[in-house]
């Protein structure tokens, strides 16, 4: 599926966004990260149903690594239920919630939306919150998504 087969515009519930917003607040410095369970993948249209915080392995500032363990967990657990990987998340702490070069080149879910939340006080949303952006990566190229969350 080509990325001009998937969705422009995706809607996330304030409550995801809320929790994520609130775990990439607690793991600063560190970038945060977690995944979004969908009922199918974002890619083809699934919605969004419940996040799940994640452990970034690697502790950095500037890396991401999602511990494999949960993620393996997390992906039997949703395979089981029918569900799907509908987003990974991970933070930025000081700069734009834009995938980095390195965030394309490790990015594995193609049908999966990518999230990225930044703690940057340039970058917040206009309620003050910090800001979130959607995007699709595949093969190291990422394309925006106009996010819409829920009121």
């Amino acid at each position: 599926m080509s990325v001009a087969d998937r969705p422009t515009r995706v809607t996330l519930p304030r409550e995801i966004a809320a929790a994520m917003r609130t775990h990439a607040r607690a793991e600063a410095p560190r970038e945060a990260c977690g995944i979004i369970v969908g009922s199918a993948p974002a890619a083809s249209g699934g919605a969004p149903l419940r996040w799940i915080p994640t452990t970034n392995v690697l502790a950095s500032s500037t890396l991401y690594e999602i511990d494999a363990a949960q993620l393996l967990r997390i992906s039997i657990d949703a395979d089981d239920a029918g569900e799907h990987i509908w987003g990974i998340v991970h933070s930025h702490v000081a700069s734009p919630a834009v995938p980095s070069v390195t965030d394309t080149s490790v990015a594995g879910y193609p049908d999966a939306l990518y999230l990225l939340v930044s703690l940057a006080p340039s970058q917040a949303a206009p309620d003050g919150e910090p800001g979130i952006r959607g995007w699709w990566i595949v093969e190291r190229e990422a394309t925006e998504v106009e996010l819409l969350i829920q009121a």
